[in-house]
C-alpha cells in the first residue's frame, strides 16, 4: 500500500507564497526596466530619424542641382571637343576637369543619398519593433501587477482560512457539497422543464399524425415521423444530461444500483465499448457525501477511459469492507506515461484532490499501449 502524501502546513505555504511574491516582483521590475530602456532608445531613434529625413531632402536637392550642372558641363565639353581648334589648351583642360569633378560629386551625392535612405528605413523598422516591445512590456507589467495583487491579497486570505488540516478538509468538502447542490437544482429544472416539453411535443406529433392520416398527405406524414424521431433523440439526450448532472437513483437506491445503471446507460450510448461492473463485499448504504464522491470518481475514471484511452472494455469493481472501500477501474485502452503531464491529466488531478479530502489514496498504474488501472482506497469510519 503506497504511503500517504504529506500535507502542506501553513508555514510552508507562507514561505512558498513569499518566494513567489518576491520572484514576481523582481520579474515585474526587470520588465519595467526593459520597457524604459526601449522607450529611451525609441525617443533617441525618433530624433535621429527626423535628422536623417532632413539630410535626405537636402541630399536630393543638392543632387538635382549637381545633375543640372553636370548636364551643362557635358554640353560644354561636347562643344569644346567638337570645335577643338577654336579653344586654347587651358580652356580644353578646364572643360574636362570641371565635367569630371561635377560627375564625381554627383556620384558621391547619390551614394550618400542611398546610405541615408537605407538608414532611414532601418530606423523605421527598428522603431516598429521597439514600439511593439514597449507595448508588450506595459501589458506584462499590468498583468503582473494583477498577479501580485492576487498573491498579496486573495491567496494570503485563502492561506489564513487553511490554518490546519481540518479546515482545509472542511473547505474542500463544502465546495463539493455546493457543486452537488447545484447539480441537483439543474437536474430538477431540466427534468421539469425541457424534458416535459419534449414529451408534450411527442404527444402532439402523434395527434398530428392521426389527423393527417385521416386526411391523407403521405409526404407530410413522412416529415412528421422524421420530426418525431428527432424529438425522441433529443429527449433521450436531455435525460442523459440529467443523469450525468445528478443520477436520482443515487439518493433513492444507493451507490451500487446507481453504478450499475450508469454503466448500462453509458454502454447503450457508446456502442464501441463493453462496460462491466463487479460488486464484492457488504451491500450497505453509505453516507450521502461518500456515495456522491465515489460515484463522481468512478464517473471521471470511466469518462477518461472512454474519451482519452479509447478503450473497448472497461471494468469497474467495487469492494465494500468493514473498514474501507476499494474501487478499481480497469481498461484495455492505449494507456499513458504516468510521469508525463498531458492535457487530460487535469481530470486525474481533480480525482486525487477528491480522494485526499476523503483521507483516501489513489494509485494509477498505466503504460503506453498496456491499458490503465486506477485503484481508490477510502477508509470507512463506523
Amino acid at each position: 500500500m503506497p504511503a500517504k502524501k504529506p500535507k502542506l502546513d501553513i508555514k510552508m505555504l507562507d514561505h512558498i507564497l513569499e518566494k513567489m511574491v518576491n520572484t514576481v516582483e523582481v520579474s515585474k521590475n526587470e520588465i519595467f526596466r526593459i520597457g524604459e530602456q526601449s522607450r529611451q532608445e525609441f525617443e533617441s531613434l525618433a530624433d535621429e530619424l527626423q535628422e536623417v529625413k532632413r539630410q535626405v531632402i537636402m541630399t536630393i536637392e543638392n543632387g538635382d542641382k549637381l545633375e543640372s550642372h553636370v548636364k551643362f558641363a557635358r554640353k560644354r565639353l561636347s562643344e569644346v571637343s567638337k570645335h577643338f581648334k577654336n579653344y586654347s589648351e587651358d580652356e580644353i583642360r578646364d572643360a574636362y576637369e570641371k565635367a569630371h569633378t561635377l560627375q564625381m560629386e554627383l556620384t558621391v551625392n547619390r551614394q550618400k543619398e542611398k546610405q541615408l535612405r537605407d538608414r532611414r528605413d532601418e530606423i523605421e523598422r527598428r522603431l516598429i519593433g521597439l514600439q511593439e516591445t514597449i507595448e508588450r512590456a506595459e501589458s506584462l507589467v499590468g498583468q503582473i501587477s494583477v498577479v501580485l495583487n492576487y498573491l498579496n491579497s486573495d491567496l494570503r486570505a485563502f492561506g489564513d482560512l487553511l490554518e490546519d488540516a481540518k479546515q482545509k478538509q472542511d473547505f474542500g468538502l463544502k465546495i463539493i457539497e455546493a457543486q452537488e447542490e447545484e447539480r441537483k437544482r439543474l437536474s430538477r429544472e431540466i427534468h421539469d422543464g425541457p424534458a416535459q416539453m419534449l414529451a408534450n411535443v411527442m404527444m402532439r406529433s402523434d395527434l398530428t399524425e392521426k389527423i393527417y392520416r385521416e386526411r391523407g398527405g403521405e409526404e407530410a406524414m413522412q416529415e412528421i415521423r422524421s420530426l418525431r424521431k428527432m424529438v425522441r433523440n433529443a429527449l433521450y439526450e436531455v435525460r442523459r444530461i440529467i443523469y450525468d448532472l445528478r443520477p436520482m437513483a443515487l439518493d433513492d437506491l444507493g451507490l451500487v444500483p446507481t453504478l450499475k445503471k450508469y454503466l448500462d446507460t453509458i454502454e447503450d450510448y457508446n456502442k464501441n465499448a463493453i462496460y462491466k461492473f463487479v460488486h464484492i463485499g457488504l451491500d450497505v448504504r453509505l453516507s450521502s457525501k461518500l456515495e456522491v464522491a465515489l460515484f463522481r470518481l468512478v464517473q471521471e475514471a470511466v469518462q477518461n477511459a472512454s474519451k482519452h484511452a479509447q478503450a473497448s472494455e472497461i471494468l469497474v469493481k467495487l469492494e465494500v469492507l468493514r473498514n474501507q472501500i476499494i474501487v478499481v477501474v480497469k481498461d484495455n485502452g492505449k494507456g499513458f506515461n504516468v510521469e508525463e503531464k498531458k492535457d487530460h491529466t487535469f481530470g486525474l488531478m481533480g480525482m486525487r484532490e477528491r480522494v485526499e479530502l476523503l483521507d483516501g489514496q489513489l494509485t494509477i498504474d498505466s503504460k503506453p499501449e498496456n491499458g490503465t488501472i486506477i485503484m481508490i482506497q477510502v477508509p470507512l469510519n463506523g
